[in-house]
């Protein structure tokens, strides 16, 4: 079966995007939501040409079916990915992934006073486990950079510790 030439397609397409959009607008909360579903419904359009249908009353009725069906879709994911969001936060109320400030404020204090970039540094490779070469290409800095700021974040973070545990309490910044 072989459905309109790329003319017709695109006059098909022409014609209906308004009415498409008007639909999709009047259906969704977020309008911005309604441009990306009809992008989604012309791009069904563009893949099948050959399930257009040629009389243009049926062409409209077909792309309608199609936008009800993204719609569908969009609302069917929409409603998944709410469901795994509460999932996520009734699973991170329940346990703590990282420890918490009080259990280790001395740690958190001194990497509050490190440079933003060092802290990312230190954070990237002890909390996230990347090497030093996986953070230079995250952070966008040369692998030397990286490992010359870790090492001197290191030696930073481990003469506050030092002090602290020397006289309990911290350095004056």
């Amino acid at each position: 079966m072989t459905g309109p030439s790329a003319a017709v397609i695109e006059r098909i397409v022409a014609d209906l995007a308004p009415d498409l959009l008007n639909y999709f607008l009047r259906r969704v909360d977020v309008r911005e939501d309604a441009a990306d579903l009809l992008s989604d419904t012309l791009l069904v359009v563009a893949r099948r040409p050959e399930a257009v249908p040629s009389d243009t009353p049926e062409a409209r009725l077909w792309a309608f079916g199609v936008a009800r069906k993204t719609l569908a879709t969009s609302r069917r994911a929409g409603r998944r990915r709410t469901a795994l969001v509460d999932k996520l936060r009734d699973e991170l109320a329940a346990e703590s992934l990282a420890p918490s400030p009080s259990a280790h404020e001395a740690l958190y204090t001194a990497l509050e006073r490190l440079v933003p970039l060092d802290r990312e540094i230190i954070r990237l490779i002890h909390w996230e486990g990347f090497s030093q070469e996986d953070v230079a290409r995250i952070i966008g800095k040369p692998a030397g950079t990286i490992r010359s700021r870790y090492s001197r974040a290191r030696a930073t973070l481990r003469a506050q510790l030092n002090w602290v545990d020397s006289i309990g309490t911290e350095p004056q910044p």
